[in-house]
């Protein structure tokens, strides 16, 4: 089942069901407004919006129409609770080396993770704004898994089984404010401003076997000013989402509506290029002795989109503008 937002003009938008080829939308009037509404009733929302998916892609509805994407929101548009990990080894290691920064007692047994702003979530098109270029304006490509409540101290492995939705996101951070963030102890601020998502949330059985040992088993393919940047898979992550989930239930419960993060994906083969500029500069630093890659300039062009096996859209694609913030208006 695929899942989405449609801006009707409230911060919370429209829950929409979506057709699998993402060409088609219907509301989902009469089973719950927002998206957040149906993942806290899921036992009782989950059927029927199923019905009405099936009834969308057999084309058995009069209420269906075009799904466009620049005219929705995020799939959740706001989040109580946000929270992102790291679960790419590949990707520290590399920053670690390149930047000689020291290494992080027992990275390999607990995950990390930072709670970010869930109070702003960007649409799949909507312009990255940055105030300043000097602060090192990057992106990361991620996938990210919305949870029904989970309770205190759940096991990983029963963890997986509160995933209701899977979703691909563009975690842009500010490389050039986050040293003094992180030596502080007390986690991000400014180094993470809101994350833009694709436009489709969509359940796990829409993956078939590339939902694999709580991973997404398929590639991120990133493009930079339409030129590929990288197209690595979501199956190297160290730590599945079972043990995120449980690493951050292991002291308190997650309600419903809760995000969890990946991390920026990462692999072995350098030949599959990265999802964030961060690890590309560790790599040309590492291989040159100092980076050559630019941040994000006014003007850059992101594009993110993951694809199913048999090469159909599986999130819809991310495709964002950088721009430069100069007044208050264009901040809002």
């Amino acid at each position: 089942m695929k899942l989405a937002t449609r801006n009707n003009g409230t911060r919370d938008g429209q829950l929409v069901v979506v057709s699998r080829d993402l060409q088609w939308m219907e509301a989902a009037t009469g089973i719950a407004a927002t998206l957040q509404e149906a993942i806290e009733r899921w036992d009782e929302t989950q059927p029927l919006l199923l019905s009405r998916y099936r009834a969308l892609n057999a084309g058995e509805t009069a209420r269906a129409i075009p799904l466009t994407p620049d005219g929705l929101l995020a799939p959740l548009p706001r989040a109580w609770q946000w929270l992102d990990g790291s679960a790419f080894l590949t990707h520290g290691e590399r920053m670690q080396q390149a930047f000689n920064l020291p290494p992080i007692e027992g990275v390999k047994h607990t995950p990390l993770m930072y709670q970010g702003c869930g109070d702003d979530f960007l649409g799949s098109q909507q312009d990255i704004l940055c105030a300043d270029e000097a602060w090192g304006l990057d992106f990361e490509g991620e996938f990210a898994v919305l949870v029904d409540d989970v309770p205190m101290g759940c096991e990983a492995g029963e963890a997986l089984a509160h995933v209701r939705l899977l979703l691909q996101l563009n975690d842009v951070s500010l490389r050039a404010l986050a040293p003094r963030e992180m030596k502080t102890g007390f986690g991000f601020i400014h180094a993470k401003p809101s994350s833009a998502f694709a436009p489709v949330a969509v359940t796990p059985d829409e993956l078939g076997d590339a939902w694999h040992a709580g991973r997404v088993d398929l590639p991120l393919t990133i493009r930079r000013n339409g030129e590929p940047f990288g197209n690595q898979p979501g199956i190297g992550m160290h730590f599945h989402f079972g043990e995120l989930i449980a690493h951050a239930a292991l002291t308190r419960r997650l309600r419903a509506g809760t995000l969890i993060g990946s991390g920026t994906v990462s692999g072995q083969d350098p030949a599959k290029g990265a999802s964030c500029i961060a690890e590309v500069r560790a790599l040309e630093t590492l291989a040159y002795g100092a980076p050559r890659t630019p941040f994000l300039r006014p003007g850059d062009k992101v594009f993110m989109e993951s694809r199913t096996r048999d090469g159909e859209v599986l999130f819809g694609a991310i495709k964002q503008r950088v721009v430069i913030a100069t007044d208050k208006d264009n901040r809002l």
